[in-house]
């Protein structure tokens, strides 16, 4: 569930709840959603600001160093599990997961670097990708 709060052309502001994002396009494009006090048809979105509620275990925003050094111990066992496993392609890595993505007889695990535009790009043609933070394998 989502909260909008939705301003009318008369400038009316109302909040109202919706499954999702997509349900409020929807709605708003089959002109089913309406001021509660004019009953305009015509609404857009208005800026609100996100609703954020602390968890028991968080701490005024900092973490625990227990939590930061096994966060860091997981990253560095995955970046060992990656190295071994995985083909380093570097810079080529939009072309060759372009390669393994279109061709599906050519499966095989890679990893590398890809810029922002590229990954834009890459999402554009449904190929979604997942980024670990790199980290340094010392211990400070």
């Amino acid at each position: 569930m989502i909260k909008y709060l939705l301003k009318c052309k008369n400038k009316h502001e109302f909040e109202s709840w919706f499954s999702n994002s997509k349900e409020y396009e929807k709605l708003k494009k089959k002109k089913l959603i309406e001021c509660i006090f004019c009953k305009s048809q015509e609404i857009e979105k208005s800026i609100m600001s996100p609703s954020i509620t602390r968890g028991k275990n968080e701490h005024n925003n900092t973490f625990d160093v227990k939590e930061i050094i096994k966060i860091k111990k997981d990253l560095q066992k995955m970046k060992r599990f990656i190295t071994k496993n995985f083909e380093f392609v570097g810079d080529n890595f939009p072309k060759e997961v372009r390669k393994i993505y279109y061709d599906n007889k050519k499966n095989k695990n890679i990893y590398g670097t890809v810029s922002s535009e590229e990954r834009g790009e890459l999402k554009e043609e449904g190929i979604e990708l997942e980024f670990i933070p790199w980290i340094d394998d010392r211990e400070n």
